[in-house]
């Protein structure tokens, strides 16, 4: 038998490989399918690609590549057989389970077992050899075998390049003495022992004092407090105060220098009067008991809990399994396919863009998109359980709700996040950002006739006028949502506002439990009204006076799209710069009709500005210096340098990044000093560029020069200290109108722009461009210019009346945490959609939502 199987595998041995480092093995999913070896047809997995391949594909990469041994994997799921004393008694096929695949979390693993199988087979004629079979097969095969069954997980590798730095157990911990001295910590209305911060506090574990801590510890303003006690006592360990829960707290060693675990951290503050296991972290940075009832809170009314939700299945009610903070993703996307144009695009092309993918699906984007697509629409993956399983999950008494399994975007979520230094985390993102850049990927991988993004795409007209002179000036530019702000001042609740501020000013005075948050209620209304207001242009340059002018600028729509997305900008950024999101609700209306926003363009006795360039404006002082052929010390507050001196840098660096950063301050000094720390004149002496006469520019003469529009260099530094390329962030400031905001915003959804602007000098990059789009969300079409026809394929304009049919929702206090789900409306009935879970929506909560999806009115 050994020599029979031998020769059977001759003619194809120079096709099987031994996997070598940095090949990715696809055993726990199929390339283009949802099929893993739990399915009921197993996965095959090529001995030449690695590759993994369903029952319903293998035989077309068969077709395409000619390779023709598969590994094929089978892992049987079964309930355990129970013995007379009740216990579990496994039984696994070759003695255990030899896949290195996750275990399903569909299954309870006390109650099921695994048995798992491997055998090689050959196409075309499906000819099986068992494994293992070491004694019948060649050497080179049985290596090759072994190594592909014991084969990483191919996704392994981004976990490990989002990995964090592991936090240690502090020296201290054990042995931490704590003094006796009566000091009780009261739940809330906490300050600084030292001067009146009542942010940033740290509870020292020795003594009890609150004290503030200094920016560099976590990114926060205070006065050092802390750091000046610890340097007089010695007490090591603190704790921040408003991050104490049940799971644990943040904790500091000064003398350590870093942030520390505590296991001991609940007897250490027992100590002090906090249980931590009865405390809970609330929205605005304090402590209450989880004894005491709250309002019901967004967790609860978003996901409609306590409700009983009904499931369905079928296609289209396909849930997405949760990767770890993966729902940002999920709802986008479930959003998106339930769009009939990218239905069409991807599900409707299926087998054209399977037949015609690379060698590597993995790694093609309109494959992935189409798989998906093809995942959530089929209804393969969301069939309702059988009669047969309901009997019998009542004879067992199980009352719980049928488990709905939804399917793994492992495979999609790492390739759409290749290369992004956010989303390849594990960490949560913004919905809104991923939208923009998938939106991105869909334009840069179209390659039909139909981009099924088209539906979103509209352009914006901007006038801008000069208050002066009163003459105009009338810009397009291209956008794919409506960005609508929420004027908190035009709250429906504001006098009941404006008393629970004052109770919880009060209550922090006296230190009191916090009264009940009170959440604004403001109109859509007041939201539209807002959009529609006049905007000081920062800066402004009239062209007409030539001078430096007051000036306002309007948003009208030149087109509607076929679909409107509008997003309510409910997040902005604290003073540690972590995005928190304001707490209101807006009452989003079903119907929208935005005709009156239509765009008129250049109106009857408007005068336009004339079409002429700023010229460079050089400051006196500099001139005068050149003059005299002399340089002044340039102003640079010496406290900052100082402040990064006595951390160890180099007293030139401190002096460069203070400079360089615009006297801002420490803490963005620090950051430039990170982001440059590298570069090998980091501790040369500050140089400041001079001007001589004859490199200054002749007044009688009209000036172009890469100065023109250039944005405030504070604004510069303060981005590229954060790691960014300077031409990227130039780019992004003139994008988004010198707002540091929206230009963080356009950075993230365009990391494509580095690339194709490396060819590009700092001068290229600052030279004046007048269509540049003043939005975050605004995605750069070199082809679009203000006299482009508008009726042409990429603008899909009609009448603006709309109707919701989707929205997405976000609970927690910031993009970087809490979690997202979304509900969808179809056939006339409002789903929810939950990670996995898909059901009928009770209620849906559509004044609680961060997105919503608006399609036009076939009526129009």
């Amino acid at each position: 038998m050994a020599t029979d199987l031998g020769e059977l595998l001759v003619p194809y041995m120079p096709t099987i490989r031994v996997p070598r480092t940095g090949d990715r093995v696809f055993k726990s999913e199929c390339a283009f399918s949802y099929d893993s070896p739990e399915s009921e047809g197993g996965l095959y997995v090529c001995m030449n690609s690695f590759l993994g391949f369903g029952r319903e594909h293998v035989e077309r990469h068969y077709r395409k590549t000619g390779q023709s041994v598969y590994m094929h994997l089978k892992r049987h799921v079964k309930e355990k057989a129970t013995g007379a004393a009740g216990g579990a008694i496994p039984r696994r096929r070759n003695g255990k389970v030899f896949l290195d695949l996750e275990l399903n979390r569909d299954f309870n693993g006390d109650d099921y077992e695994y048995e798992d199988e491997a055998k090689l087979v050959i196409f075309p004629d499906h000819y099986e050899i068992p494994l293992p079979n070491i004694e019948e097969l060649p050497a080179l095969v049985t290596i090759a075998c072994d190594a592909v069954l014991n084969a990483p997980s191919p996704y392994k590798k981004q976990e490990s390049d989002s990995w964090e730095e592991e936090i240690q157990v502090s020296r201290h911990a054990r042995s931490l003495r704590q003094l006796d001295n009566g000091v009780r910590i009261p739940p809330s209305g906490w300050k600084c022992a030292k001067c009146e911060m009542r942010e940033n506090l740290w509870l020292n574990l020795t003594d009890g004092s609150v004290l503030c801590g200094k920016w560099f510890f976590d990114g926060s303003g205070g006065n050092g407090h802390a750091l000046e006690h610890y340097r007089e006592s010695n007490f090591p360990l603190a704790v921040k105060l408003n991050t104490i829960t049940p799971d644990g707290a943040d904790i500091y060693s000064f003398d350590e220098e870093e942030a520390v675990l505590d296991p001991h951290i609940s007897e250490h503050l027992l100590h002090f009067g906090i249980d931590m296991l009865q405390m809970q972290r609330t929205e605005n940075g304090h402590h209450t008991d989880n004894h005491v009832q709250p309002r019901i809170s967004d967790w609860e009314v978003i996901q409609e809990a306590g409700l009983k939700l009904k499931p369905v299945y079928g296609s289209g009610y396909t849930g997405i399994k949760n990767l770890g903070n993966s729902c940002y993703l999920s709802t986008t996307m479930q959003v998106l396919f339930s769009i009939p144009e990218f239905q069409r695009a991807y599900a409707g092309n299926l087998q054209r863009i399977f037949d015609y993918s690379p060698l590597d699906p993995t790694q093609d984007f309109n494959t992935q998109m189409a798989k998906l697509g093809h995942g959530l629409l089929s209804g393969q993956y969301s069939k309702p359980p059988m009669k047969s399983e309901l009997i019998e999950q009542v004879m067992k008494e199980e009352h719980k709700q049928q488990q709905q399994r939804g399917i793994s975007p492992k495979m999609f979520k790492a390739l759409v996040s290749k290369g992004h230094p956010e989303f390849s985390s594990n960490r949560q993102q913004d919905a809104h950002e991923f939208l923009l850049h998938l939106i991105n990927l869909v334009e840069r991988n179209n390659s039909g006739s139909e981009n099924p993004s088209d539906v979103f795409r509209f352009i914006v007209e901007e006038r801008t006028q000069c208050c002066q002179s009163q003459k105009v000036r009338y810009t397009q530019r291209v956008d794919y949502l409506m960005q609508l702000p929420v004027p908190l001042e035009a709250a429906s609740n504001r006098e009941e506002l404006i008393a629970y501020e004052g109770k919880r000013k009060e209550a922090e005075e006296n230190m009191r439990p916090l009264p009940e948050v009170v959440r604004a209620r403001v109109p859509f209304t007041a939201c539209l009204q807002a959009f529609t207001e006049p905007e000081n242009v920062p800066d402004f340059w009239s062209s007409a006076l030539q001078a430096k002018s007051a000036g306002v600028k309007t948003s009208r729509f030149a087109t509607f799209p076929e679909y409107m997305i509008v997003q309510l900008k409910k997040f902005t950024f604290g003073v540690d710069w972590v995005p928190k999101k304001l707490d209101m609700s807006v009452d989003v209306p079903d119907f929208l009709d935005l005709n009156r926003l239509r765009a008129t363009g250049l109106q009857a006795g408007e005068e336009e500005l004339p079409d002429l360039t700023p010229p460079i404006v050089i400051p006196e002082d500099t001139r005068d210096s050149s003059t005299n052929n002399s340089l002044e010390s340039p102003e640079i507050d010496e406290s900052s340098v100082m402040q990064l001196a006595e951390m160890g840098f180099p007293l030139e660096a401190c002096r460069k990044a203070v400079y360089y950063t615009g006297n801002m301050g420490a803490e963005m000094a620090f950051n430039w000093i990170i982001a440059h720390m590298e570069e090998p004149d980091f501790a040369e002496p500050l140089a400041v560029p001079t001007y001589m006469e004859s490199d200054l520019p002749s007044p009688s003469l009209p000036t172009t020069s890469a100065l023109d529009n250039q944005p405030p260099e504070e604004s510069i530094s303060i981005l590229t200290s954060m790691g960014f390329p300077r031409h990227h962030t130039i780019r992004a400031l003139k994008a988004s109108n010198n707002n540091l905001e929206r230009a963080l915003d356009w950075i993230f959804t365009h990391p494509d722009c580095e690339d194709e602007s490396e060819a590009m000098s700092d001068t290229a990059d600052t030279e004046p461009n007048d269509n540049s789009f003043s939005n975050a969300n605004a995605h750069t079409d070199s082809s679009l210019s203000p006299d482009q026809d508008l009726s042409s394929p990429r603008v899909r304009d009609g009448p603006g009346r709309y109707e919701l049919f989707a929205f997405i929702s976000h609970m927690g206090t910031s993009t970087m945490s809490g979690h997202y789900v979304c509900h969808i409306k179809k056939e006339g009935r409002w789903l929810i959609y939950n990670d996995h879970k898909v059901c009928l929506s009770e209620r849906p909560p559509k004044d609680l939502g961060y997105m919503y999806f608006y399609r036009r009115l076939s009526s129009c």
